[in-house]
């Protein structure tokens, strides 16, 4: 099982270059960092952690471009994975996000992963002119225009919400396939949604009953067709026990996602260098 790294960027401590370079030279497998364009002042979508309109950090109206914040992280890395927890890519012209992906993923040689959500926050959504009731037809549109940019000659889609003709969109990605995570609530309806449409599940960090939602997630994958098994990163939100890491190993989880505080850079590395002694890595 993987360990995975999340800086929940902001302007202020250690940049996500310094961050991504440390997670990388202690064994880390993974850099992740979030997306939030920005956060209305009125609204009346309930946060999943707090249950109503309050927010339970003010990163959330502070966080840095996510793309631009792994694109600084590639001079000073090689090996660690570079991927978002979550993006929104809704919020973004599909045209333009396939265009910085692809060009992401060739700078870094292969190394992205998009780790991408519904969007709770429906009045952020709204802004963008994304109707709530339809914001998963939505990114499903998104990620199949994407996915004919990434891979086709002469790229073309018709959809609801993203048409275009006949297009040149290069670079390519260096990935043959660049690997699309849901960071959502395990319920039925989003295991659905993954198994037909992404690579693998993040849990959210307020989730419960971990272990019957992955054996779901399995059922539901091999019952649409997909081979091999869905990766599954679950975001500790709390310290797990040993036991919780071995029962989550054995049920087919992939990687363990751990949280970083937007602390000056000595502390945020000195945490690293401990964590990383106290995995093994």
């Amino acid at each position: 099982m993987r360990h995975g790294i999340v800086l929940f960027t902001s302007d202020r401590g250690i940049t996500p270059a310094a961050a991504a370079q440390a997670a990388e030279e202690n064994g880390f497998h993974t850099f992740y960092v979030p997306e939030h364009t920005h956060i209305p002042v009125r609204r009346h979508a309930a946060h999943p952690g707090t249950g109503d309109e309050t927010l339970p950090d003010d990163r959330y109206t502070r966080t840095l471009d996510p793309w631009v914040a792994l694109a600084s992280a590639v001079t000073v890395t090689s090996t660690i994975r570079l991927a978002t927890a979550v993006a929104l890519p809704v919020e973004s012209d599909p045209i333009t996000l396939a265009k910085t992906v692809a060009s992401l993923d060739h700078l870094s040689g292969g190394r992205v992963t998009v780790g991408a959500g519904f969007g709770w926050n429906t009045d952020e959504l709204a802004d963008h002119n994304v109707p709530a009731d339809r914001r998963r037809t939505v990114l499903r549109e998104y990620v199949e225009a994407m996915r004919a940019l990434w891979t086709q000659e002469q790229a073309s889609y018709a959809g609801e919400f993203v048409s275009f003709g006949p297009s040149w969109a290069w670079p390519k990605p260096v990935q043959a396939h660049v690997p699309l995570l849901i960071g959502a609530g395990g319920g039925p309806k989003t295991l659905a949604w993954i198994a037909a449409h992404a690579d693998g599940w993040m849990t959210t960090p307020t989730e419960r009953d971990i272990l019957p939602k992955v054996a779901a997630l399995r059922a539901a994958w091999a019952d649409a067709g997909r081979a091999g098994r869905p990766e599954v990163c679950v975001l500790a939100a709390a310290r797990p026990s040993a036991e919780d890491v071995a029962a989550w190993e054995e049920a087919g989880v992939t990687e363990i996602m751990w949280g970083l505080p937007d602390r000056p850079a000595g502390e945020v590395v000195a945490f690293l260098s401990r964590h990383a002694a106290r995995l093994g890595l």
